[in-house]
């Protein structure tokens, strides 16, 4: 007499001992890898492929702007020392992210507003949208920026934000948070100190330590650069120049209008360091990217997730083979991995954006990659 048991019987138990193996595991927080039959419940597969990630998004200034209002209006200094509006992808909410590894987030002052110092871990920049009373003091600099300025507040560099000049102002800022967030290295510090007579001294406002043209007056004209001030100071983590006037950069986008550029991007200008030719941040670095009349990009994908924001000019980027319209102010998320072509709307004028990218994250752990087409549809390796 055979003591094997029918087939289907075995199977019902692999089935429910299977079921059992899950079930501890997920009771113990652990999470099963390795390949499964067609048939199973649990295709981990799938699971480990489900988790949250950015998808390409549009954020319209129309719907910011108004909203900006609201908050100002209803959300004193007096309740906050801070008043920004954070975008948030919907594919990663509710973390507070507009890629993986960075968000943007708008911020309306009202006129003579100034809000007290802080300082934190994660880097960070602020542009000018609106107005010209812009105000960040960065390490004893007082910055005022307008449209096109970009100032840098870098990791663990005491600042404070606001505007001066009796007018609302508006900008933009970008940071690093999600991605040092993932590193668990997020460090926030609100008590500002400084030595008065022998003893510290908490303060509201930081004192000035630096002419307000510094950063321009010794790191302003590229290839040259003074040797007897000290280079490092905010603790030397990032480009010690900290505003990017746009005057300067407008001057070098008219000066290569005419240029080729590069077919997958039309012409590019990083934002680097002075001291070193590196990027700003050592995590995230931002360019300006110039679209000229009636151009069109042909597709490139890379491994580095980009946030945009349309300065001039208005257009719309095909991200994946879907469409996505664009209007001055507005912030486009476009994630790693994705195809995408811009198209400049106007045949008479240029379209620019401002952008930031992770890329220096990944290429200090060379894991960049980038490739494009050619007219004729050919995947080209780029770097």
């Amino acid at each position: 007499m055979s003591l094997a048991q029918p087939a289907d019987l075995t199977v019902t138990n692999k089935k429910a001992a299977l079921k059992g193996l899950y079930d501890a595991l997920y009771e113990k927080n652990m999470f099963p890898f390795w390949a499964t039959s067609e048939g199973v419940d649990h295709d981990e597969i799938k699971q480990l492929m489900a988790t949250s990630k950015a998808i390409p998004f549009v954020w319209s200034y129309a719907d910011i702007e108004p909203l900006l209002q609201r908050a100002a209006e209803l959300v004193t200094m007096d309740d906050s020392e801070r008043r920004s509006l954070i975008l948030v992808n919907p594919g990663l909410a509710p973390k507070r992210a507009s890629v993986s590894t960075m968000y943007t987030a708008y911020r309306l002052n009202d006129p003579d507003e100034i809000m007290p110092p802080h300082k934190h871990s994660p880097s960070a920049i602020r542009f000018g949208l609106t107005g010209k009373g812009n105000f960040t003091g960065v390490e004893g600099e007082d910055v005022v920026f307008g449209p096109g300025d970009m100032v840098l507040t870098p990791n663990d560099a005491w600042h404070n934000h606001g505007t001066v000049g009796g007018e609302q102002a508006v900008n933009l800022s970008v940071l690093d948070l999600p991605l040092v967030e993932t590193l668990h290295a997020v460090h926030f510090d609100h008590k500002y100190t400084e030595m008065v007579d022998g003893k510290e001294v908490e303060k509201k406002v930081q004192t000035a330590r630096f002419p307000s043209d510094y950063s321009q007056r010794i790191y302003g004209e590229g290839g040259l650069m003074p040797r007897f001030v000290d280079h490092k100071r905010g603790g030397g983590l990032s480009s010690p120049m900290y505003v990017y006037r746009w005057e300067k950069m407008e001057a070098i986008l008219d000066a290569h209008k005419d240029w080729d550029g590069d077919p997958h991007e039309g012409i590019v200008i990083d934002y680097v360091d002075p001291t070193t030719g590196g990027p700003v941040f050592r995590t995230i670095n931002f360019y300006v990217q110039m679209l000229r009349p009636g151009e069109k990009t042909l597709p490139q994908r890379e491994t580095a997730s980009l946030l945009l924001a349309p300065f001039r000019g208005n257009g719309h980027s095909m991200i994946d083979g879907k469409r996505y319209d664009w209007n001055q102010f507005d912030t486009i998320a476009i994630p790693g991995g994705c195809w995408v072509e811009h198209v400049n709307g106007s045949s008479t004028e240029p379209a620019i954006f401002f952008g930031a990218t992770d890329a220096p994250t990944q290429k200090a752990l060379l894991l960049y990659k980038r490739w494009g087409r050619n007219p004729a549809g050919d995947l080209l390796r780029i770097v």
